[in-house]
């Protein structure tokens, strides 16, 4: 198949239409097998919410962080409304939830909440928080205190897949000025690399209620508690404000991304489901050619029987791999690689060929004798020339900057000759005296 991934991801710095058309060139692509699509199917429905995404020009915003940083909290705070659960135990948010921000719904700002990352006996919820933030546009972390080794490590692995972050302080109202100042300066510094400085940020999701103390005309005292509103202003000021400046192009880039990660995925299924094909094609091409030269009675003709079956072997690959081709196209191809066998293994082809003239002299009363060694080297030949073949085809259909000569050295280098030889000479003998029987 021809992989999108390279459009998709150039097309993700050209524009989100181009993204667009990108994903829809993958979801339709008719050389993607059905049992590709099967075993992928979870992905391809990413693709498709991504595409309507796109389509509908939002930007989702993935809150995340350890459990009870106040994830909950923050993203109702900056919805304005109860949108989220919010609880004190641990695995409240069991699955993602998402929210549009109300005064961003021109922007097409979608918060997602997410489980904490590390919930007791919470491996499934940490990774589809993460499987989350991988499909977000950009993530949203939440800490309430300096980072512990496990958020710094989540923070890493956030960051390797590539979408902007932001560090959100969390419960600042439990700091006097300057302790949280000199903490957000400590925070940059831990996370420089990571985050930029702009966007390490201080928030107070819930503040906590203080003891306020009144006193009436007749000076008694009356205690009360007294609440105040979250101070979230700065973080939404900038969601808004990357949302507005470039919304569309990290949901376009971030959808480029992931179909390029999904296109490898598919082309790593195809050329598997390939490979094995070819690999049973070539063994029942190494069978057929065994046993034609070890019964074929007239010398040298055999070897040129041989010849054939390898010129119809590597059509049969060439249809595997997609990449046709006709029988003198083959032909050519099975004498560049005989060549450089017979370079690299003349005194090979010099026992086939003394076999095959011993065969003729003895008016085959020595077949049992010389058919199955020669019929092996046949096997192993064709082993070697299937294999040489497929490296061509997989090149599509080229040797690459080495050429032939250092493409099918590789070839015979890597494989095991005599464990390849033992295996055919068993094969062969089994079915001579299958033939010979009465």
């Amino acid at each position: 198949m021809r992989a999108p991934s390279t459009p998709a991801s150039r097309a993700a710095v050209a524009g989100p239409s181009r993204v667009a058309d990108s994903l829809r060139n993958l979801l339709d692509d008719p050389t993607i097998p059905a049992s590709v699509r099967s075993e992928l199917a979870t992905d391809f429905g990413r693709i498709e919410t991504m595409l309507a995404k796109l389509e509908r020009g939002e930007l989702h915003v993935a809150v995340f962080g350890r459990v009870s940083a106040g994830k909950s909290a923050l993203g109702n705070a900056l919805l304005g409304r109860e949108a989220f659960t919010v609880g004190v135990l641990h695995g409240t948010t069991t699955d993602a939830e998402h929210a549009m921000l109300d005064e961003a719904q021109h922007d097409g700002l979608v918060l997602i909440d997410t489980p904490g990352i590390n919930e007791l006996d919470g491996e499934a919820r940490e990774r589809l928080a993460f499987e989350v933030a991988e499909v977000s546009d950009l993530v949203v972390f939440v800490g309430d205190a300096d980072l512990t080794r496990e958020e710094l490590d989540a923070l890493k692995t956030l960051a390797a897949t590539q979408r902007p972050l932001l560090l959100a302080l969390n419960k600042a109202d439990r700091y006097g000025a300057g302790e949280l100042a000199d903490l957000l300066a400590h925070l940059r510094l831990r996370v420089a690399g990571l985050v930029h400085p702009e966007d390490v940020i201080a928030v107070a999701a819930r503040p906590a209620a203080q003891r306020v103390v009144d006193v009436d005309a007749r000076g008694r005292e009356q205690s009360r508690e007294q609440s105040h509103p979250p101070d979230v202003a700065a973080l939404r000021e900038r969601l808004l404000a990357i949302a507005a400046r470039e919304g569309k192009t990290l949901s376009a880039i971030n959808a480029g991304l992931y179909a390029g990660r999904l296109t490898d995925q598919v082309s790593a299924r195809i050329a598997k489901t390939r490979q094995a094909v070819a690999a049973k094609l070539i063994h029942n091409y190494c069978i057929a050619k065994g046993v034609a030269v070890a019964l074929n009675p007239i010398p040298v003709a055999d070897l040129l029987a041989a010849a054939g079956l390898d010129a119809a072997m590597v059509v049969q690959l060439s249809r595997v791999y997609g990449l046709p081709l006709t029988r003198a196209e083959s032909g050519r191809l099975v004498a560049v690689i005989s060549a450089q066998l017979a370079a690299l293994m003349g005194a090979i082809w010099g026992m086939q060929l003394v076999a095959s003239a011993l065969k003729g002299v003895t008016a085959g009363l020595s077949v049992l004798v010389t058919a199955a060694a020669q019929g092996a080297l046949g096997w192993y030949a064709t082993v070697l020339i299937g294999r040489a073949a497929e490296r061509y085809l997989v090149a599509g259909k080229s040797w690459g900057e080495a050429g032939a000569k250092r493409a099918v050295a590789d070839i015979v280098a890597g494989l095991d000759r005599d464990s390849i030889l033992r295996e055919a000479r068993e094969e062969i003998l089994k079915r001579l005296k299958t033939r010979r029987a009465p």
